[in-house]
């Protein structure tokens, strides 16, 4: 899909909405599977800037932060879901643990995380705010989450000895 680009690729895209004054938001995340706290919050995190950029961790990533049996659904199609929501111009997929390296790349004007996170903790911030830009942290939908859907699952499929472990 023509939103899902490779870093240098986005980075040359992003250059004509610099330059004609446009401000560029940055959020990143697994986004495994795709629930209601995560459109709500990409939604809010639209209405900061003129283009929103989602650096989405890739499968290797996310198994180091998640575990070995996440995620649920592979990078090409959790990016290609999401590529399907009008409120995001662009994802890129990163592969390091944290997107730092991709934030210096590509310089955007706003850092938007969501209230799990408190600013302190946010990578990038200080990078951020050495060119202007600042950081935005957009609360969290309240009992919405990919583990609390796999816990769900996991109460309603998996009764008796069966046990499933899904983490």
């Amino acid at each position: 899909m023509h939103k899902i680009l490779e870093r240098e690729a986005l980075r040359n895209k992003l250059e004509a909405p610099r330059k004609k004054g446009k401000k560029i938001a940055f959020t990143n995340g697994c986004f495994d599977i795709l629930h209601v706290g995560h459109v709500r919050y990409l939604r809010e995190a639209k209405k900061t800037a003129d283009v929103l950029v989602l650096a989405l961790n890739s499968d290797s990533s996310v198994r180091s932060i998640k575990g070995e049996k996440r995620p649920l659904i592979n990078e090409k199609e959790r990016a290609e879901i999401l590529a399907a929501l009008e409120f995001i111009d662009f994802i890129t997929i990163f592969e390091e643990s944290t997107p730092l390296k991709l934030i210096k790349s590509l310089k955007p004007d706003i850092l938007i995380k969501g209230g799990d996170w408190p600013e302190e903790k946010v990578v990038g911030r200080e990078e951020i705010k050495k060119w202007g830009g600042r950081v935005v942290i957009i609360p969290e939908v309240e009992g919405k989450s990919t583990t609390s859907i796999v816990e769900k699952i996991k109460q309603i499929y998996c009764s008796g000895n069966k046990v499933i472990d899904f983490n």
